[in-house]
């Protein structure tokens, strides 16, 4: 697969010494040599992937990636995975140790391990070494949970040739060199302070503000980083509403960090029996152990009771709780790549806090692409989370970016949620015309109401015509959404908990609204003649 193409340097001997040392674990073919399935050895190839300004020495900076997250279905083979990765840290040539002339030759015998495994390099690659002290742990949030990576690393030490040279406890495992396997749970924090060389984090969309285990991922990754030692996340999809250590991971924008996600398609609808079978064809690929009519079996029953879960564990999409508003595979599945030029009509939607909830501004052109524009020399978007300046929502950056979306596009109506931005919104109705400018109440219950609707079924139809950038910040909020009941069969949108945010989300209803109104009164079609300066 294409996919799987490695054009890089990497320690090819790490999966390698892993087949030789890890015995399959369980099953019927327990204790036989383990054959590392393709999205492992791409996940390893990746994780110990080499810069190739690397020098012997270095420890993280000599790797290309400073850690990773591997998000698979259930019974996937993440456990028996992570379990054959930490042995190979903890005793396999995992350290980078300079680049090969040619015929350099590593030996088992040479680091205390009897089975006489050897391994030849070629010109030019990278070799690796074991660690002088490997302490590691193993990260979850209690002990049957950690016991999905243990257990099997429990079974292949004892089952291969690694048994006579380890002491294999039920919480710890001692390791030649004073090394150790430790075992953390959110019981026993108190472990975290200890130097480890690499870590386990299991299952870390479990892994939230409300259960700590956030700040205790984040302790455990400083303490590798300042011993030169690496992590890794392994987890299912998470619910978007809680806002975890998986979540986190993977809307983060740097560079250095290995993610493994496998989507299908977003238009295969989970709902379906058909669709399912090639959902699990593409999330489940190279798990050859898989039955799909026993995981079929399993979906068909959890999808009578809660299909959120059913579609995260098993489909391997981020799916909210049953309880959200909006389905956001559907949100998803209307995603676009798309660049709206200056000069294109637009309309746009504001929702504006002061020292709590974020301020965002939302646009959308006249055929239905809503996007988060961006302002500023370096293109920042328009959405202000008061948390990144001092607390406050930078008031007169907002008025620049609004002036500046003015003068780069047509906007032909604005439609603004007024409190706490009462003056700005008269400042900006005075500039650019009141018939354009709007306050349009969020507090009103049937007009919100209507909105919302509105917004959602052109969402839930596929053939709406309504696109969108894939705003992470706005797919996020509107994950958080819930919609509690009003009477006359209405509904307000709310928070699903004080902590997480749904104003971008509301800007999308607003700006959503200003386009629907805009076309139904014959204006979309309409083109200005003038613009205004920034």
């Amino acid at each position: 697969m294409d996919e799987f193409t490695v054009d890089f340097p990497t320690l090819w001997i790490v999966p390698d010494w892993i087949e030789a040392h890890c015995p399959v674990p369980d099953r019927d073919s327990r204790g036989a040599q383990l054959e590392l399935y393709p999205w492992q050895l791409w996940c390893l190839a990746n994780h110990y992937r080499v810069k190739p300004t690397a020098e012997r020495g270095q420890l993280a900076p000599a790797f290309f990636y400073r850690r990773s997250q591997i998000v698979m279905p259930q019974k996937s083979g993440k456990g028996p995975f992570a379990a054959a990765q930490t042995i190979a840290e903890a005793l396999g040539p995992v350290v980078f140790d300079g680049w090969a002339a040619g015929g350099e030759v590593y030996a088992c015998a040479d680091w205390g391990c009897p089975c006489g495994w050897m391994y030849v390099y070629e010109p030019g690659e990278p070799m690796g070494r074991p660690w002088t002290t490997p302490l590691i742990q193993l990260l979850a949030t209690s002990e049957d949970q950690v016991d999905n990576v243990y257990r099997p690393l429990k079974a292949m030490l004892k089952l291969g040739p690694l048994g006579d040279v380890c002491r294999v406890g039920e919480e710890f495992t001692r390791l030649p060199r004073d090394g150790e396997i430790t075992v953390v749970t959110s019981s026993a924090q108190s472990r975290l302070g200890n130097p480890i060389i690499f870590a386990v984090q299991d299952e870390t969309g479990t892994y939230t503000k409300q259960n700590k285990m956030v700040k205790v991922a984040d302790t455990q990754r400083r303490g590798a980083a300042g011993m030169g030692g690496r992590v890794i996340e392994t987890t299912n999809a998470w619910d978007p509403t809680e806002e975890s250590t998986a979540q986190l991971t993977h809307q983060t924008t740097v560079d250095d960090v290995f993610r493994f996600f496998p989507q299908a398609p977003a238009n295969l609808s989970f709902k379906n029996k058909a669709d399912r079978r090639k959902i699990y064809k593409v999330v489940y690929a190279g798990s050859s152990h898989i039955d799909f009519d026993g995981i079929e079996a399993e979906v068909a029953e959890l999808l009578t009771r809660d299909p959120a879960q059913a579609e995260r564990f098993f489909g391997n999409r981020i799916t909210a709780g049953t309880d959200t508003w909006l389905d956001l595979a559907a949100w998803e599945s209307h995603k676009a790549d798309r660049v709206v030029k200056p000069r294109t009509r637009i309309v746009l939607g504001f929702d504006g806090s002061d020292v709590d909830d974020w301020t965002a501004l939302r646009a959308e052109t006249m055929d239905g692409f809503q996007f988060t524009p961006t302002y500023g020399p370096n293109g920042r978007k328009t959405i202000w989370n008061p948390a990144d300046f001092d607390g406050q929502v930078p008031r007169l950056e907002v008025d620049a970016a609004v002036r500046e979306l003015f003068a780069r596009y047509d906007v032909v109506r604005m439609y603004c949620d007024p409190p706490y931005w009462e003056s700005e919104i008269d400042a900006w109705a005075e500039s650019f015309d009141a018939k354009r400018v709007i306050r349009w109440y969020t507090r009103r219950p049937a007009q919100m109401h209507d909105a919302a609707e509105r917004l959602k079924t052109d969402v839930l139809t596929a053939d709406s015509g309504f696109t969108h950038d894939g705003c992470e910040i706005t797919t996020a909020h509107v994950g958080h959404t819930r919609a509690a009941a009003r009477p006359a069969d209405r509904y307000v949108l709310v928070k699903a908990s004080d902590k997480l945010k749904i104003d971008a989300c509301v800007t999308s209803v607003l700006t959503h609204e200003a386009a629907g109104d805009v076309r139904a009164a014959g204006l979309a079609a309409k083109k200005r003649n003038y613009f205004y300066s920034a």
